[in-house]
């Protein structure tokens, strides 16, 4: 079981309400509970976010610094590889060798 620790702080007013309304509907036990599942969440994302600062400096370390044109590229091959499993394919423009056409 992990220690608990008394917390006060300010809060939005419609975040607030959010943490009601989840509680009310029984997402949540109480909104200590809220409050601790929101930053169980803010501190994976931030972990995830450091290990891959961490995994970007390493391979730029060994292979050089990913430039602009590198990442334009990337993008545009995955959009290509993209398949399309929610709304229409003309929502997003043409598409590439004819994938996702009705």
């Amino acid at each position: 079981m992990s220690t608990k620790q008394r917390l006060s702080a300010s809060v939005d007013a419609e975040l607030m309400a959010a943490a009601q309304q989840a509680v009310a509907e029984g997402r949540a036990e109480n909104i200590s509970a809220w409050v601790n599942d929101a930053l169980r969440l803010k501190t994976d994302h931030e972990r995830r976010l450091q290990a891959l600062d961490d995994f970007l400096a390493a391979y730029e370390t060994e292979h050089g610094e990913i430039t602009e044109d590198e990442m334009r590229d990337a993008a545009r091959r995955a959009r290509e590889r993209a398949i399309i499993v929610r709304g229409r394919p003309d929502e997003y423009g043409p598409t590439p060798r004819g994938r996702g056409a009705a």
